[in-house]
């Protein structure tokens, strides 16, 4: 199956406003680590420029007030923001990547013409599928949505977890079970958009997490929560599950961009320190076993980026990259979890210390290999798709 390729932003000018984004990320956001590790939020003052500054849009189409970028582009922008704080790329990774997805292949024109320039204004999104019983597996979806007996609209109830975003998302892509059973397979599953003000909307207290201080997930209770039937996405039921994963191929492209840019900076920082550091009279740097940590990681984060160059750019010519976008988010979540351990034994015991950056890159990597898939369910399908593709050509 293929889309319509993307061209995306004018090269030269998208190659501009990047070198911008990179001046922005080292002589902005770097310093403001601090305040959001201590403070466990992203500054207001920040979050405004990056809503000023489009980030908020970056994937919405011009006319409809975003920047239009492309896959390729797009990528690229999260992998710079990612040498940052992962909380910088996170506040608005939803918007750009699953909630505009969603809204790209499954909405209405009625729901781009109202949502779409309400995201790049910097209305921030929520995507709503994981529930307490219920992950990867969606027949397990206890969420459900009954068509409202009084008038035309939809009743929801549920919990979903680990929302990212849901302490002050604006808005959510809240997947609901239509159905009681669940065939054809998925088809009880669609998708609603639902502005969090709504009455019977309410979240949790954000979670406590190992790491990426200043980004909130939560916990969102619906209780008959009435919605129009215009908030159906698509006005279809039982699409929603497949909207649900067209988008996660785009946020597995985000969490890849992201752990390949956060691999870059920890390398970075591990080679400044081992270059600093001495032992028997000069720098670690010198030492072979060091040498051959800091080639592995350069390696490995360069297979990253290959990887992204290709997934990236087979999805902006219109091909299906579900298989690729799996494959990408498994090698470079699995990549950045293996350089940011090197990295603590390049710093050795100040490496275990929370006073150096090397102990929080630990911790912040570690999500990578489990949101938006983890490592061993998109194995698996990886590995289904490739029997599928045999089995067609046998």
């Amino acid at each position: 199956m293929t889309s319509t390729p993307n061209p995306g932003m004018d090269p030269e000018i998208f190659d501009q406003f990047l070198e911008q984004l990179q001046r922005y990320v080292r002589e902005r956001l770097i310093p403001a680590e601090k305040d959001v590790i201590e403070d466990d939020r992203i500054p207001d003052d920040i979050v405004a420029e990056m809503k000023e500054m489009g980030l908020f849009g970056l994937t919405v189409p011009g006319e409809y007030g975003g920047a239009g970028l492309n896959t390729s582009q797009y990528a690229r922008v999260v992998h710079c923001m990612a040498y940052a704080a992962p909380a910088f790329r996170s506040i608005f990774s939803i918007n750009v990547g699953m909630f505009n997805s969603a809204i790209k292949n499954g909405g209405t024109e009625a729901q781009k013409d109202e949502w779409w320039p309400k995201i790049a204004a910097g209305a921030i999104a929520c995507f709503g599928l994981t529930e307490p019983g219920s992950g990867s597996d969606s027949a397990a979806m206890a969420t459900t949505a009954r068509p409202d007996p009084n008038g035309n609209g939809w009743i929801l109830n549920g919990t979903k977890r680990y929302i990212t975003n849901a302490p002050f998302a604006e808005v959510g892509l809240i997947m609901a079970r239509t159905e009681k059973e669940a065939l054809p397979k998925n088809a009880h599953v669609s998708a609603f958009i639902v502005p969090m003000n709504t009455p019977g909307v309410s979240t949790g207290s954000p979670d406590k997490k190992m790491g990426q201080s200043g980004s909130h997930i939560s916990d969102i209770m619906l209780d008959d929560v009435h919605v129009p039937g215009d908030a159906l996405l698509g006005g279809e039921t039982g699409k929603g599950f497949r909207f649900a994963m067209m988008s996660l191929d785009n946020g597995r492209i985000s969490v890849g961009a992201a752990a390949t840019g956060y691999a870059r900076r920890a390398l970075d920082s591990a080679l400044r320190y081992a270059n600093e550091r001495k032992a028997f009279g000069e720098p670690i740097a010198n030492f072979q076993l060091i040498q051959q940590m800091l080639a592995e990681s350069d390696t490995e984060i360069y297979a990253a980026e290959a990887m992204m160059a290709d997934v990236t750019a087979r999805a902006d010519r219109g091909e299906n990259i579900l298989r690729k976008a799996a494959a990408f988010k498994v090698f470079a979540s699995e990549m950045c979890g293996r350089v940011v351990d090197r990295v603590v034994q390049i710093y050795g015991g100040a490496g275990y210390l929370a006073e150096y950056d090397a102990e929080r890159f630990f911790r912040d990597a570690r999500i990578y290999r489990i949101y938006e898939g983890t490592t061993q369910i998109l194995q698996l399908q990886i590995a289904k798709h490739m029997l599928r593709e045999f089995a067609e050509q046998a």
